[in-house]
């Protein structure tokens, strides 16, 4: 058996290792040498050379006339002719829920914007969805396709979701307590648990459930790239179920409850690419259904790529969870740079005994972080519903690698409960500055450190080494 020591506090510069609990192999156990096989699977979809234009469908620019229909002709037209390109041009434009199809490439001129309608009655009727992790019928996403194959949002434009206090932000306003949202938000979880058919969990008007920004369902060969979002009602990327997914320098700025910048859920292949986040919200969260409901659909979020992306305002920097009940495995994350007094953690796992699930193999290395609110790693086994439920959560094969930070309360905020398994975590070759208090352990497993520095906010130096630094 290997010698494992127990990590009490951190005072010291220098951390050789820590190792405690129990070493249980990850099931499947992959690695870096993983990634090339899965970028040779991840390929953006191709469109015929041929343009329509919305302007010649009808749409006309000044954000006061409705171009809903008008785009959706130019969507179809260009959907029968064998695909292509639905072009925004410069200027802005007002409208309601756009529904992409098959071979289609929604792209925005440099000087376009597609103004979201903040009016909910622009996104009915309610379409197939997933809401927090549950499937549900609900109010459309502002642009959406359902078991769709080649589709994109491409362009330098401007995608603007209209989203406010006194529009979608409204409806889970923190300040109101409960929030108008809450109702139904129970609602549709106590469906989720129960298994009511799908069909019959009809929510939309006058449920205060809000629409994600993006959401392809069911999908093959998804591109969103160039854009820029602002003001989405809540999640701002969600593709669902979808296998090929490609989300390439994008550039997020959204303060809203909820609104993460890119949470793909239950999908295979997802590459994730020199994006900006600045987010009211996790910046990317990886998900796989919520409870019972997420059992049901039962489809792990599965081969993950994040790369040469920046971090900014969140509460986390990459996460998984906390709808997390179909698994999570192979995540990669590299070459990105985390930093704001408003960014709470650069890694998180977040779960409980209702959602459960296994989340293993997760890697990140070449990670530049400047300050975090909370702690570099957290590990929440007591998120929500915490210890209350019958399903096991499990974190294992987590590796940290050449990863830095300047400044943190914590390295590690890494708690669990008796009958969780948070197991064979390893930081390598890191090094972290100006940790402001002793790390928080509880029911982890083994927990190994090499060639670790860790300097305390103050240092002090040894009572029997005066020259000591």
């Amino acid at each position: 058996m290997q010698i494992r020591w127990k990590l009490i506090r951190t005072l010291g510069a220098v951390v050789i290792a820590i190792i405690c609990g129990v070493n249980t192999p990850s099931a499947g156990a992959i690695g870096w040498e993983s990634v090339p096989d899965i970028l040779g699977r991840i390929k953006a979809p191709e469109f015929p050379a041929r343009d329509f234009v919305i302007t010649n469908y009808g749409a006309v620019a000044g954000g006061s006339n409705d171009c809903t229909a008008a785009i959706a002709k130019a969507v179809d037209a260009c959907h029968k002719a064998g695909g292509g390109r639905v072009v925004v041009p410069d200027g802005v434009f007002l409208t309601g829920a756009i529904h992409l199809k098959s071979n289609v490439n929604l792209h925005l001129a440099d000087n376009a914007t597609l103004k979201f309608s903040p009016d909910p009655a622009n996104y009915l009727p309610v379409v197939f969805t997933r809401w927090e992790g549950v499937e549900c019928m609900n109010y459309s996403p502002l642009i959406y396709a359902f078991e769709q194959e080649n589709i994109a949002v491409t362009g330098k434009g401007l995608l603007d979701g209209s989203a406010s206090l006194e529009t979608w932000w409204g409806w889970n306003n923190k300040a109101e307590k409960p929030t108008k949202q809450v109702p139904a938000r129970k609602k549709l979880v106590e469906m989720g648990e129960k298994g009511v058919p799908v069909e019959q969990r009809v929510f939309g008007d006058g449920s205060f459930l809000r629409p994600n920004f993006f959401q392809p369902y069911r999908c093959r060969n998804v591109l969103i790239e160039g854009v820029t979002i602002h003001n989405s009602p809540m999640w701002e990327i969600n593709p669902v179920l979808c296998t090929n997914v490609t989300v390439r320098g994008v550039t997020i700025v959204s303060h809203g409850s909820n609104n993460d910048g890119c949470d793909p859920e239950s999908c295979y292949d997802v590459l994730i690419e020199g994006c900006t986040f600045d987010t009211g919200d996790d910046c990317i969260a990886i998900k796989s259904g919520r409870n019972n409901d997420g059992r049901r659909v039962n489809v792990a979020a599965e081969n993950t790529i994040v790369r040469n992306c920046t971090m900014k305002d969140g509460h986390g920097g990459v996460v998984m969870g906390s709808e997390i009940s179909g698994h999570c495995r192979n995540v990669f994350v590299e070459n990105c740079k985390m930093d704001s007094p408003n960014l709470d953690r650069a890694l998180r796992f977040k779960d409980n005994a209702q959602r459960g699930g296994i989340i293993e193999n997760v890697f990140m290395r070449n990670v530049e972080i400047g300050r975090v609110a909370e702690a570099v790693l957290t590990i929440d086994f007591l998120y929500e519903e915490g210890t209350n439920g019958m399903h096991r959560p499990i974190v294992r094969n987590v590796a940290l690698d050449h990863v830095t930070s300047q400044g943190s309360p914590r390295v590690m905020w890494i708690v669990g409960y008796p009958g969780g398994v948070i197991d064979d975590i390893r930081i390598t070759d890191c090094t972290f500055r100006n940790v402001q208090a002793t790390e928080m352990l509880s029911y982890e497993g083994a927990l190994m450190f090499s060639n670790v520095t860790i300097e305390p906010a103050q240092k002090g130096r040894a009572r029997n080494s005066p020259a000591a630094q």
